[in-house]
């Protein structure tokens, strides 16, 4: 079994951004400029705010790769902060609400937000990005499709089903918008919605939709809560900043139906995975804390961005008295960007998860084991 981790450090505005991706296999072919154009999705989307206009994201690998195709040890990659002024910014005197400012100050007994907001900053999420990038190489190699595209942004939703498109089709789409979504229709309504929220110095959240196609059943395991699949992408996905809301399949809408109403029946279907099949996916492609073989189906909240160009009321440290919270910058939304590194996070659980149950040393090894499995699979 191979044991996938990852890890960052940095802070927003440090000397830079490092991530370090233990477990990868060896002979992987790493194509930069496939982690780079991930990085630039993530900078993109209607309401971004001026620090995209700062950075422009290129990734530096510093071990782990040799000639081009990684060697199975632990891989280390650098994003440059242009915006590398942590020694010059002042320390805010005051807390900003739905930061984690105040808690974080809190936590460690100080006035000192600075100390607290330059490693809670959704910048780090850059980092994470660039290794889901990686995971993602593995997961193609296999036969896997990820893809998100929002589907709701201050309230306005999207009705096009466009995503039964061809993938090739599906991905022009949804390049095509400024907003990540497939549906050309929502355009001038949320670049309205964006542009009154910003003249009004306020942000904006949205929904995001993700699904993985490809996927073998059996990732993931029922042995223990820790290990349910289930719970390992819901908490990949409530670990990016912002997100208050996880659901799989019908997710809350499941808590309002009958049983025979939710419940995807079997069917005799032959297929890539066996014989057998679900007649409809309403649990979204998981099942017991394991995928079914059907299509991954997850849908993200994510609350406006907490830096109001207006301000909200929060309170000196020293006077205690009243003020309106600090702004240097900020986006009025992100929900797009948010779909990327989405994108990410389940990239790196789902090729954890798949090198768990198919790991080698090598990539061709895990493939040989990965089409042994699909062959058994036929017979049952």
């Amino acid at each position: 079994m191979t044991n996938l981790r990852w890890t960052t450090a940095g802070e927003s505005h440090g000397a830079a951004l490092i991530g370090v991706l233990e477990g990868v296999p060896a002979g992987l072919e790493i194509d930069l400029g496939r982690i780079d154009a991930e990085l630039a999705r993530r900078q993109g989307g209607y309401g971004r705010g001026g620090r995209m206009k700062i950075e422009a994201d290129r990734v530096r690998v510093l071990s782990g790769v040799r000639a081009g195709r990684t060697l199975g040890s632990p891989i280390a990659l650098e994003l440059e902060n242009k915006d590398s002024t942590i020694e010059r910014l002042p320390v805010p005197t005051s807390a900003r609400p739905g930061h984690a400012d105040l808690a974080g100050c809190q936590k460690l007994g100080a006035r000192d937000p600075r100390a607290v907001l330059e490693r809670a900053s959704a910048r780090e999420t850059a980092m994470r990005t660039a290794l889901g990038a990686l995971a993602r190489l593995v997961l193609e190699r296999l036969g896997i499709e990820i893809f998100a595209h929002v589907v709701e942004l201050g309230g306005g939703h999207v009705r096009a089903q466009a995503f039964e498109l061809a993938g090739g089709e599906r991905a022009k789409l949804r390049e095509s918008s400024a907003f990540f979504a497939l549906d050309a229709q929502v355009e001038a309504d949320w670049i309205a919605r964006v542009d009154a929220a910003k003249a009004a110095g306020d942000t904006l959240g949205g929904v995001f939709e993700l699904r993985v196609l490809g996927l073998p059943p059996g990732l993931g395991s029922y042995h223990s809560g820790a290990e349910r699949l289930t719970a390992r992408l819901g908490a990949a996905l409530f670990s990016i900043p912002a997100i208050k809301g996880v659901e799989f399949g019908l997710g809350f809408e499941s808590a309002r139906r009958t049983g025979s109403q939710v419940h995807d029946e079997i069917v005799s279907r032959a297929g890539t995975f066996g014989r057998f099949g679900r007649a409809t996916n309403r649990a979204g492609g998981l099942e017991g804390g394991m995928t079914t073989g059907e299509e991954l189906v997850v849908r993200v909240a994510m609350k406006p961005i907490s830096t109001l160009r207006r301000g909200l009321a929060t309170v000196d440290f020293e006077s205690g008295e009243s003020v309106l919270s600090t702004w240097q910058r900020s986006d009025v939304t992100s929900v797009p960007a948010a779909s990327v590194v989405g994108e990410a996070l389940v990239a790196l659980e789902l090729c954890r998860a798949f090198l768990e149950r198919f790991g080698g040393d090598s990539l061709e090894q895990v493939e040989q084991a990965y089409r042994d499995q699909v062959e058994r699979l036929r017979g049952i």
